[in-house]
């Protein structure tokens, strides 16, 4: 059994050309080969427009199949390419795992008029006006899909608020009112904003039973036409965390334990990520913003960051098991809403901290793996990654023991196992050229280590006690494995 990789397969800024799936597709085989074992695959559902990334969604029962939104397919491909995608990927031993967006639905098809209220944007739970009437997009009919798989209709009392005021051209966060209305309970969403229920767009209400039903019927659906192998849910922390903990409860129970789901709850603080893995019941996995947080710092600090602390408060930390690590994404690379991109003279360094570590199931970003172009570019880091994928692969496994002693360079080794008898010693700088004696086993005692990182030309002597003098160059990394002979 070899270590699992999740890849995310887009970035924000993918050529609008239709043609996403059939790249995946044919990709396949050669992420197969690499040890990538699930992917991420970008949102397939209809949305505002055919360049919209996928998050401003519109129609969940459209795949990029019917003429809406003035286009057929979406940013990625046709309906037909995305099966052919998940296909490939499933031929190739890959999970493929679905951007689900719960949250919101945008771009109505007609507006309906209502009653609100306006609360602050700082505290959604201060009401700034008394109730009045807005003329606002929340009637979602599809017309183009014509009830083909569904007949259900979207209408205000679906939705908890709205930005938009059509009748006076006023933007604002306005609730709506009526029976049974108002944002989730606060314990139940983030706190951010007092209570951060609203995002974006139409908001769904997770109170109505028309919602809760429509999405099962809707995951029924999508899960026996796509036959995904799992989810990755989209801005949990806005969703009600009672209905998200359910229906993860009841996917599994109908689609098996196997049925792999992570979720975006973008939140850095310990204690909050700790009570939503408890209140879920620990249902699903987390993405860890923590992590990520801490290398973008490090990163920007450079010999001022003490590297010893480089996992404190994160999830992979504090639930090794509950957690998906990651060095950046769409929402946090250049020019994006949570821009916080761990710069590139450390992102090798960051992807080893991720990738020749035992504990979370780490995430390559399409991104760092294959480059950015246009305004906001970034290069390849393919050949850095590819060499850390094989010593995934081959290496890292049994005893792993970390040398984390020095603020500018820190450590660690794993010993192997049976299945994979050798050994690992990785070691990071962040100031100064480094080195560092560290354990790999008695049995490899008189024997040569190379870096296989080729960040280093020297080899290092595994002396009669398993102990290595092992080397890092100035702000780098380097992973020392046995000399072949």
């Amino acid at each position: 059994m070899i270590n699992e990789t999740l890849m995310q397969y887009f970035e924000w800024y993918l050529p609008n050309d239709g043609k996403h799936w059939k790249r995946l597709a044919a990709d396949a085989p050669t992420l197969a080969k690499k040890g990538i074992t699930k992917i991420w695959m970008p949102p397939a559902f209809k949305a505002t427009h055919d360049g919209d990334v996928g998050y401003g969604v519109y129609d969940l029962f459209d795949l990029g199949e019917f003429d809406q939104k003035g286009t057929i397919r979406t940013k990625y491909g046709t309906k037909v390419e995305y099966l052919d995608a998940i296909a490939a990927l499933k031929n190739n031993g890959i999970k493929a795992l679905a951007d689900v967006i719960l949250n919101h639905k945008a771009a109505a098809d007609h507006t309906e008029t209502f009653n609100v209220v306006e609360v602050a944007p700082d505290d959604r739970t201060k009401v700034i006006s008394q109730p009045f009437e807005i003329e606002g997009w929340t009637n979602f009919t599809f017309d183009g899909r014509n009830h083909t798989y569904n007949d259900f209709e979207w209408h205000w009392y679906h939705f908890t608020g709205t930005d938009y005021d059509v009748k006076t051209g006023k933007n604002g966060i306005f609730q709506i009112q009526g029976d049974n209305k108002g944002w989730a309970n606060q314990d139940l969403v983030d706190g951010e904003n007092g209570n951060y229920d609203y995002l974006m767009y139409a908001d769904l209400d997770f109170k109505h039973p028309e919602v809760i039903q429509n999405i099962y019927d809707w995951a029924d659906w999508f899960l026996k036409t796509t036959g995904v192998s799992g989810f990755r849910l989209d801005a949990i922390k806005h969703i009600d965390s009672f209905f998200m903990g359910n229906f993860i409860r009841d996917m599994k129970a109908k689609y098996g334990d196997d049925f792999y789901v992570f979720g975006e709850f973008w939140n850095g603080d310990e204690k909050s990520n700790n009570d939503y893995l408890e209140s879920t019941d620990y249902r699903f996995d987390l993405v860890d913003v923590r992590l990520h947080q801490n290398l973008f710092e490090a990163s920007q600090a450079k010999e001022n960051y003490d590297l010893r602390h480089i996992f404190n408060q994160t999830l992979v930390k504090n639930h090794p098991h509950s957690a998906v690590t990651f060095v950046d994404n769409h929402d946090t690379q250049r020019g994006q809403a949570l821009e916080s991109t761990v710069e590139e003279w450390f992102k090798p360094a960051a992807y080893a901290l991720i990738l020749l570590r035992q504990t979370g199931l780490p995430c390559v970003f399409y991104g760092d793996y294959y480059g950015i172009s246009g305004q906001f570019a970034q290069e390849s880091f393919q050949n850095q990654i590819d060499k850390l994928l094989e010593l995934r692969q081959t290496t890292v496994y049994g005893q792993e023991t970390d040398y984390f002693d020095q603020a500018n360079c820190i450590g660690w080794t794993c010993l192997g196992d049976d299945e994979h008898p050798t050994a690992l010693a990785v070691l990071i700088s962040n100031s100064k050229a480094q080195s560092k004696r560290m354990f790999v086993g008695k049995k490899w005692a008189g024997q040569l280590f190379t870096d296989a990182l080729d960040n280093q030309t020297a080899q290092v002597l595994i002396d009669k006690e398993g102990y290595g003098e092992f080397l890092v160059a100035e702000k780098s990394v380097s992973a020392w494995i046995p000399l072949a002979r």
